[in-house]
């Protein structure tokens, strides 16, 4: 779905740019070598999980899915989704996009391991894709997205679900 005729932009049509409080899901895609796929947005420039707000009728796992699908062509089982975190913290994933919406979002963040399709970035919201070690992801990295990373190798670690 395009942003023209989703929830958030029938929403935008009543508030404006006002900070709306957004549900939304976050996907660390990995490879058989531990990478990430990380995707550059084409408004802002910066690296990102795929990622994107709830629709009416739906779950996180149904954005995970979707968003991943409509930003990468890559496509994932609800089943093969491991809910991870959650990431709401306002200082961290309150956003400002280039036309001055205000979101102040509320993710849950996935890994998958297992997809099908090619990978084929969404021209619309994303310039390029590509797999990229945890450690070492591309430059200008989205600022929520390296509290994510950090949250999923934590996660890995301690082997319980992150909240932040």
């Amino acid at each position: 779905m395009t942003y023209t005729g989703s929830y958030i932009w029938s929403l935008r049509q009543q508030v404006g740019s006002r900070t709306l409080l957004v549900p939304g899901a976050q996907v660390l895609l990995l490879d058989a070598d531990g990478r990430g796929l990380f995707q550059q947005r084409v408004d802002n420039g910066v690296w990102e999980l795929p990622a994107g707000a709830c629709e009416e009728g739906g779950d996180f796992a149904d954005a995970a899915v979707r968003e991943l699908a409509e930003e990468t062509g890559l496509r994932v089982e609800r089943d093969d989704l491991e809910a991870f975190a959650s990431l709401s913290d306002p200082d961290v994933h309150t956003l400002t996009y280039p036309n001055g919406d205000v979101t102040h979002c509320f993710a849950l963040c996935f890994v998958a391991r297992r997809w099908t399709g090619e990978l084929a970035p969404g021209a619309d919201e994303v310039r390029q894709a590509a797999f990229a070690p945890l450690d070492a992801p591309p430059h200008p990295l989205h600022p929520p997205t390296a509290v994510v990373l950090a949250l999923y190798e934590k996660y890995r670690t301690e082997g319980r679900f992150q909240a932040r």
